[in-house]
C-alpha cells in the first residue's frame, strides 16, 4: 500500500454536523502531522483489500451513490481515455442513433499524432450508432472528432464537457480536449470518473454502448470489420477473466496518465462502481485491482456503513457542494485541505467530515498539516503548495 496519503476530500456529509475549524485543530494537536491519512477511508469493520499499487481510487454503490472506501479519491490526475465517459454523458442526446454523416479530411485534420483510432475514414458515411461504438469499444479518437465537429467544433464539446462537469459536482475534473489525451491542464480524479460513470449509466443507449463486446464497422465499400471492446474485464482477452456481471465503463491509457479504468458491475441484484487509477505494476494491474475491489465490495453486503456519498447533479436536485466551504454557507466536499486554483494545477479545498471519530481525526492532521504548509507558503511570499501535482504536458496515444 502507499506510504501515505490524503483524505477523501470531497465526498459530502451526511447527517452528522460539521465541526468547527477550532475544534478540528484541537483534535489535531494529539495526532500525527508527518502522514496524514496513511489508510484509506472506508465503511464497515472490514478492511479493504491491502496490496493494491493504484494511485487513487474509489468503490461505490451504483444506486444509493454511498461510497464503500476509497483511496486519495480527489487526487487530480491525467485521467486518459476514461474522460469520453463525460464526453458521451454530455452528447450522447445530441443526435439520434440512425442519423447519417459523411465524414470529411476537416473532421479528422484535429485529430492528435499517436492517438487510438478506431478506423474513420474521410468519405465514408457513417451512422451515430456507429460512432458512438469508435467511441466506446476501440477508445477512437476519431470517432470523438467527428462527433464533436457535429455538435458544432471542439471548443464548443469541451465547454459543454465542463458545464456538464459542474452539473454533476465533478469539482476536479478540468477539461481541455473531448477525447482523454494528454493536454496540459486536462484533468479528473477516481472521484469524478465515478460520478460520470454513474450518471452515464442511467441513459440506456450509454449503458448498452459500453457493455458491447464487439460490433462492425463501415471499412468502405460496403465492407466492414470487427471491433472488439477494449475493457479486458468485459471481453477477457489479453489474459483476463470476464469478471462476473460486468457492465462496462471505460478503460484508458497513455503514457502520462498510465494505466486509468471506471468499470460498474451486477451481482444479486447490487451494483456497484469503481474507478482505478495508474496501478505500480504490469498492463493487467488496473483491471486485477478493479476485480480485487468489486470482490471485496460485493462480500461487505448491503449493510455496510459508508464512507460518505457521491455528489447529486444540481439540476436532479443535489445538494451543492463547495470547493472552500468557507464562508458561502454550503456543504463542502469532506476532508479536503488544498486551496483550489483556477489554472487546474491544485484540487479544490474545504473542511467537512468523514465517517467515525477515527475519521475526523485523520482529517484534523491532515488539515493542520496542510494549514501549515500554506502558511509557510505565504510566509515566503509563494502560493500554497498542490494536492496532487501532474504533468500533464506530455502528449501520447489515448486509449
Amino acid at each position: 500500500m502507499h506510504a501515505s496519503s490524503r483524505s477523501s476530500r470531497h465526498l459530502p456529509p451526511r447527517s452528522s454536523p460539521r465541526p468547527s475549524r477550532r475544534s478540528l485543530l484541537a483534535v489535531a494537536a494529539t495526532a500525527p502531522l508527518a502522514a496524514p491519512l496513511a489508510a484509506p477511508s472506508r465503511a464497515g469493520t472490514a478492511a479493504p483489500p491491502a496490496k493494491l499499487t493504484a494511485r487513487a481510487w474509489l468503490l461505490a454503490d451504483h444506486d444509493s451513490g454511498e461510497v464503500l472506501a476509497s483511496y486519495r479519491p480527489h487526487l487530480r490526475v491525467a485521467p486518459a481515455s476514461t474522460l469520453k465517459m463525460l464526453f458521451a454523458d454530455t452528447l450522447l442526446g445530441s443526435f439520434e442513433r440512425t442519423e447519417r454523416y459523411t465524414v470529411t479530411d476537416a473532421d479528422l485534420a484535429g485529430v492528435p499524432s499517436g492517438s487510438s483510432l478506431v478506423g474513420v475514414k474521410a468519405g465514408i458515411t457513417y451512422t451515430v450508432e456507429q460512432l458512438w461504438q469508435g467511441v466506446f469499444l476501440r477508445s477512437g479518437n476519431d470517432a470523438v472528432q467527428v462527433l464533436a465537429r457535429m455538435n458544432g467544433g471542439v471548443a464548443k464539446t469541451v465547454a459543454e464537457m465542463q458545464a456538464r462537469a459542474a452539473d454533476l459536482q465533478a469539482l476536479d475534473t478540468h477539461v481541455v480536449s473531448p477525447d482523454g489525451y494528454d493536454h496540459k491542464g486536462q484533468l479528473s480524479s477516481a472521484y469524478d470518473l465515478a460520478l460520470f460513470a454513474r450518471h452515464g449509466l442511467k441513459n440506456a443507449d450509454f449503458r448498452a454502448y459500453c457493455g458491447t463486446r464487439t460490433a462492425r464497422f463501415p471499412a468502405g465499400g460496403g465492407k466492414t470489420f470487427e471491433i472488439e471492446n477494449t475493457d479486458r474485464l468485459l471481453s477477457g482477452t489479453l489474459g483476463v477473466t470476464p469478471y462476473p456481471g460486468m457492465i462496462g465503463v471505460k478503460n484508458g491509457y497513455t503514457s502520462n496518465a498510465g494505466n486509468t479504468f471506471t468499470g460498474a458491475a451486477t451481482r444479486a441484484g447490487r451494483t456497484l462502481v469503481v474507478t482505478v487509477l495508474h496501478p505500480d505494476s504490469g498492463h493487467n494491474a488496473v483491471y486485477e485491482e478493479t476485480a480485487t475491489l468489486l470482490d471485496w465490495g460485493f462480500a461487505q453486503g448491503s449493510s455496510a456503513r459508508a464512507a460518505g456519498t457521491l455528489a447529486e447533479p444540481l439540476s436532479e436536485g443535489g445538494t451543492r457542494v463547495s470547493r472552500s466551504g468557507e464562508g458561502d454557507g454550503d456543504a463542502p466536499h469532506a476532508g479536503s485541505q488544498a486551496s483550489s486554483a483556477d489554472d487546474g494545477s491544485r484540487g479544490p479545498g474545504g473542511w467537512g467530515v468523514l465517517g467515525g471519530a477515527g475519521g475526523v481525526v485523520a482529517l484534523a492532521a491532515g488539515a493542520a498539516y496542510a494549514l501549515r504548509r500554506r502558511r509557510a507558503a505565504r510566509r515566503a511570499g509563494g502560493t500554497p503548495p498542490a494536492e496532487a501535482s501532474a504533468d500533464s504536458s506530455v502528449e501520447s496515444s489515448a486509449k
